[in-house]
């Protein structure tokens, strides 16, 4: 079978975008459908699928087709795609493609929709993503997905506090401890928003200024507005702890009153006397000694 062409247009990968999201921008770049445009590069596609509920999975030697297609180098495509497969074995000649249904907690959420027409040749402003946490905003376009069952979208440009937390989660990374921080900082969070405590007002009031400018978080499924956007909402909060939780110095030289005088004041709250089984009292009382 003859090698795949190199391609007109060089379509660029978003950050950790899903295969099938950036193989379905190179077809629409090309006004052509996915299975049309896997087909002229002499990849050969099984089964059926669709983002975000599905992945398409390349052989090697279809991964090689594909990056010749888009004029991008396989390594550097690779480093983009989290689920292209790298390999230098060049008698690997298969290329096929295979739909893969992916688990709820597998599933890419929608990216910035003018980030991926800017990527797109202006073709297309749908694109799937696996962003990191700290990547959960986009403070130039004020646009996030927080859950892969909005299938658009969620404008934040009228709730400020979020394009603030993504700059100071930027600085959260530089500390060593950020990233164990921060899943417990989102651990606690979690279970204070579903337990509706000690900041329930506060993100409540920011659900209704989500809803007031995105009203399709109501009409998606099945699903709550509250749990869809859960991960947003928590946000600001959720960063500023794991903040803090750096800045505590380790075993038995800090004091569980005083670290929660401290958190209650970066958290802007005048008092925080979370109970014995709360996960933050937990933490600060036997995880941390």
């Amino acid at each position: 079978m003859p090698f795949a062409a190199p391609g007109v247009f060089r379509v660029r990968p978003l950050p950790r975008e899903a295969t099938a999201s950036y193989a379905q921008r190179l077809a629409d770049t090309y006004q052509l459908t996915l299975p049309q445009l896997l087909d002229g590069s002499g990849i050969t596609l099984h089964r059926h699928g669709t983002p975000p509920t599905a992945e398409l999975i390349l052989t090697p030697g279809a991964a090689r087709r594909l990056a010749v297609l888009a004029r991008t180098a396989l390594p550097q495509l690779t480093c983009a795609l989290p689920h292209l497969p790298l390999s230098d074995t060049a008698h690997d000649t298969e290329a096929a493609a295979n739909w893969k249904r992916l688990d709820a907690g597998q599933q890419p959420v929608r990216a910035c929709t003018l980030c991926t027409r800017h990527r797109s040749h202006n073709a297309t402003d749908t694109a799937w993503i696996h962003p990191p946490p700290h990547q959960l905003v986009c403070p130039r376009h004020h646009q996030a997905a927080p859950d892969p069952r909005l299938t658009s979208t969620v404008h934040t440009r009228d709730v400020p506090e979020l394009a603030a937390a993504h700059h100071a989660h930027q600085r959260l990374l530089r500390h060593p401890r950020a990233a164990t921080a921060w899943i417990t900082a989102r651990a606690i969070t979690t279970r204070w928003y579903d337990h509706q405590q000690h900041l329930t007002h506060r993100w409540h009031t920011r659900l209704t200024q989500l809803r007031a400018t995105n009203p399709h978080v109501t009409t998606t499924g099945s699903a709550s507005p509250a749990l869809l956007t859960r991960g947003l909402i928590t946000y600001p909060e959720t960063v500023a702890l794991a903040r803090v939780l750096t800045t505590l110095p380790s075993g038995h030289h800090h004091t569980t009153n005083g670290a929660l005088t401290l958190i209650a004041r970066r958290l802007a709250l005048a008092h925080l006397a979370p109970s014995a089984n709360d996960p933050l009292r937990v933490f600060l009382t036997h995880t941390r000694h």
